[in-house]
């Protein structure tokens, strides 16, 4: 099939931001799907008019199959303040979309036998040793109190990359263990990842390691377990070993350029807030802190060379940056039934999914649709999202800063596309 609703121009930058992709993605999947151009209309109509409607200033959104662009389109503006139209080089705040980047960065070194799947975190973070459980109790008084409990099990690495560490958030929930993390104000803070993983030790965990999927700062820590193993900071890091091969030259955890200014998207101006204490921030603020759960900024062309390397099991453009194997792992649920893990209230993967190591994974069909299973993803709290479909060899990327609109937009688009490929 031949691109839909791209341009000569758009073509000739995608190609130079995304690359020509692998030898391998040129022959398609079986089974896979082709998009209908009058499905993919609705999806651009359904963009235009949140635009229109002033529920966004703008968007971007890539669809690639068989390692070639078959819709690509730009939509309104990068910011009402500057009205200057979105591009194919507008910077975006990822947030949690860094937690994937992360998660390979790790199974890089765990591929190297430098960092093991079942190491208890405390063997590069040594204080991890000696964290509690917080559990509340009632006094005689009728009070809740926290009380420290011992650990049954030590933290390990796999529990960092499937989010079952006990390390949480502090925005969600009523509990004290929630208040205390909420305390201290570990979004905020402008620590390294040192300094970050020393205050987080003092804090209690949710609950006991293995026993709940509690979306947290697991990934943050794991940044730093990649620091201690590298001799190197977390950008250091990935820049060497993942970002520059990759070409992904615009993600960083900070934009070092003012001149780059104009190209940062804005939300709506009353559409900031990701908690009810911490707003977006902002991308060209020089910061220590390197959060590998939710520091980065960066491009479509950037997080396309991404998901195209995962798609194709590992490799981009001849060279290999984790094995097939290893991508089916990270991409195979780990928190299934037979694992004991519980889901909570805020079980982000959804009802239909499971969790491997760094995305949610489809694991049964949603009512209503021949959505594939297998299908992994992940999102990010300024808007952003992506998922990778290996049984059509496709992936989608959507850019766009709306806290407030993101879940809406993301179910709306994802059901569109899929409508658009007869699923």
């Amino acid at each position: 099939m031949k691109p839909w609703r791209i341009s000569g121009s758009a073509i000739a930058a995608l190609a130079l931001l995304i690359g020509a992709g692998s030898a391998a993605a040129e022959v398609a999947a079986p089974g896979a799907r082709s998009f209908s151009h009058e499905g993919l209309d609705r999806v651009s109509a359904y963009i235009r008019n949140e635009v229109a409607t002033g529920k966004i200033p703008g968007a971007i959104l890539l669809i690639q199959q068989h390692g070639k662009p078959v819709y690509y389109e730009n939509f309104g503006v990068r910011d009402i303040a500057t009205d200057l139209s979105m591009s194919v080089d507008t910077i975006f705040r990822l947030y949690s979309m860094s937690k994937p980047i992360t998660s390979v960065a790790a199974m890089m070194l765990v591929e190297e036998g430098k960092l093991g799947l079942g190491d208890p975190v405390s063997k590069y973070i040594p204080a991890f040793a000696d964290m509690k459980v917080g559990v509340e109790k009632r006094g005689e008084d009728g009070k809740l109190a926290l009380t420290a409990e011992p650990l049954k099990r030590p933290i390990t690495i796999l529990d960092l990359l499937r989010h079952t560490s006990g390390l949480t958030y502090g925005f969600a929930g009523e509990n004290l263990v929630r208040k205390r993390y909420a305390e201290a104000d570990l979004f905020n803070a402008d620590l390294t990842n040192a300094e970050f993983a020393a205050r987080i030790t003092t804090l209690p965990l949710a609950e006991q390691p293995g026993t709940l999927w509690d979306y947290g700062h697991s990934t943050d820590v794991l940044g730093r377990v990649i620091e201690v193993i590298s001799a190197r900071s977390l950008y250091q890091f990935e820049k060497e070993r993942l970002l520059d091969p990759l070409g992904m030259n615009e993600t960083a955890f900070y934009v070092a350029d003012s001149a780059k200014r104009p190209r940062i998207a804005e939300p709506m101006p009353d559409d900031r807030a990701i908690s009810p204490v911490t707003q977006l921030r902002d991308p060209l603020q020089a910061r220590k802190a390197e959060s590998g759960g939710a520091g980065m900024v960066g491009t479509v062309g950037d997080y396309a060379r991404f998901c195209q390397m995962l798609l194709d099991g590992g490799s981009y453009e001849g060279r290999r940056y984790l094995k097939r194997e290893t991508i089916a792992l990270m991409t195979s649920d780990h928190i299934g039934p037979e694992t004991g893990v519980a889901h909570d209230w805020a079980y982000y993967p959804g009802a239909n999914s499971g969790f491997g190591l760094g995305f949610a994974v489809r694991t049964s069909v949603p009512p209503n649709t021949q959505w594939p299973l297998g299908e992994y993803r992940w999102d990010g709290v300024g808007g952003t999202f992506f998922f990778i479909d290996p049984e059509d060899d496709m992936f989608v990327v959507f850019m766009v800063q709306t806290p407030s609109q993101r879940g809406r937009i993301q179910l709306a688009l994802k059901t569109l596309i899929y409508q658009a490929m007869g699923r």
